[in-house]
């Protein structure tokens, strides 16, 4: 939006940031201009200092108190510098002396519109982590992978068939058990989780199943065991791959009987619980390496639900980072840092070996100030993301935004890609995106 009351200026600016690839509105009258602003308002202000009516610093006076974050520029005479600069303090983003210079005014222009086109995305990014609600709220993203997962979730959540939930490590195993126990009946009764690779042999069994006052030495009063701490509700058995093969004979008889004796007792004890398991390797695998009891694998199957790394949804980084940045900002009371299109992309590139968990602790470091190192890049070359992921991904990313920061209208899209029309629809296409969608998000 060039404001001018000299019209020859400011058919002069309009013509030079048009020739540069911007879409310009030219105003004679602040008044007009004002009309025509607001907080989604997707451009930059360029406005002179004196003019009848509103001056510039009336202008931007009105334009903060619309959007504190809209890029105010100021056109100035070689008098009026000192002016300019009290108006940059007041929260202008530049000035630019007359007579105009056009490499100037479009190289300002182009900053500014770069720096409104991050605000809007970041600020879309947090309205929509913001919007979500329900089992959204929680298994956040978008891509095929998660959209099939939270579907699943729902049709079993309220059952009570024992779940098995596979993931490398950092996906959020134990994120899913819970929310199946949310999801169901249950969610008024004890969620319990239990690892089962950090007990030692010696004592996940008592851990598990309790004893009686007397059952061996030092047992001198009754302990209730995870199973009846359960009951009612829900059991979580992690890393269900490090539990003993003599414990997993017990384990089988339990999920067939919904029952227990305690170490040491003579009683059993009915159960009215679910099992969730959860395992980083493949326990078909390690049950034909007699590593893990086949019966038990196959009880527990019934139901399996796969948690994807990171690396084949990357789709999800954008939400999921914001998401996090905006988690820890709020704990560590500091203002929430901008997801910077250089910070995406180096998102997008990585491999993540440690998956969601991983992705925190980069946020961490973000607000923190810190420098975002990834850690050690992984060498299996198969667990590197492929470059066609990265670039689909990525790609798809860019069409988000653009079309959340155009509001899905196609012609503004076409022109901010530099796409030819057919070629943006096919690219919509291929991604499963539909304009209409943004549309609504205006």
């Amino acid at each position: 939006m060039v404001i001018d009351n000299d019209e020859h200026v400011c058919r002069a600016a309009g013509q030079a940031l048009t020739l540069a690839g911007h879409t310009t509105d030219c105003c004679n009258r602040g008044e007009d201009a004002m009309e025509k602003i607001s907080s989604q308002w997707p451009d930059v202000v360029v406005c002179d200092v004196k003019m009848p009516g509103m001056d510039g610093f009336d202008i931007l006076h009105h334009v903060l108190e619309i959007d504190p974050d809209l890029p105010v520029i100021l056109v100035t005479g070689h008098g009026d510098v000192s002016m300019a600069v009290e108006a940059m303090r007041l929260g202008a983003y530049d000035f630019i002396e007359k007579p105009l210079s056009s490499g100037r005014l479009i190289d300002v222009v182009g900053r500014a519109m770069e720096k409104r086109r991050l605000i809007l995305d970041n600020r879309e990014l947090r309205a929509e982590v913001r919007r979500k609600d329900g089992l959204e709220s929680v298994i956040l993203g978008k891509s095929k992978e998660i959209v099939q997962l939270r579907q699943a979730i729902l049709n079993v959540a309220d059952t009570d068939t024992d779940v098995l939930i596979v993931g490398e490590t950092g996906t959020g195993k134990e994120l899913v058990a819970r929310c199946l126990h949310e999801q169901s009946s249950r969610r008024n009764n004890r969620f319990i989780a239990v690892n089962c690779g950090a007990m030692p042999e010696s004592i996940i069994e008592n851990e598990l199943f309790g004893h009686e006052p007397g059952a061996y030495t030092g047992a001198d009063h009754l302990h209730i065991g995870k199973f009846e701490q359960s009951s009612g509700g829900t059991l979580f058995l992690d890393e269900i791959e490090s539990m003993p093969l003599a414990l997993q004979v017990r384990l089988l008889r339990v999920l067939q009987e919904r029952a227990i004796d305690r170490l040491g007792g003579r009683e059993t004890i009915a159960l009215d619980l679910r099992v969730i398991a959860a395992s980083k390797q493949d326990l078909l695998a390690l049950s034909e390496q007699g590593k893990f009891r086949a019966d038990l694998y196959y009880r527990l199957s019934v139901v399996t639900l796969h948690n994807p790394p990171l690396r084949r949804r990357l789709e999800d980084i954008p939400i999921l980072f914001t998401h996090f940045l905006l988690k820890t900002a709020k704990r560590l009371e500091r203002c929430p840092p901008e997801l910077s299109p250089a910070l995406l992309q180096k998102l997008m590139g990585h491999s993540w070996p440690g998956n969601v968990r991983e992705l925190q602790n980069v946020a961490d470091r973000t607000v923190l100030g810190l420098d975002t190192h990834f850690g050690k890049p992984m060498t299996d070359i198969d667990k590197r993301p492929p470059l066609s992921s990265q670039l689909a991904a990525f790609e798809r990313c860019i069409l988000e935004q653009e079309l959340s920061l155009n509001r899905g209208n196609i012609g503004k899209t076409c022109q901010s890609l530099g796409l030819p029309r057919k070629t943006l629809y096919y690219k919509l296409k291929k991604h499963g995106l539909n304009r209409r969608d943004f549309v609504k998000k205006a």
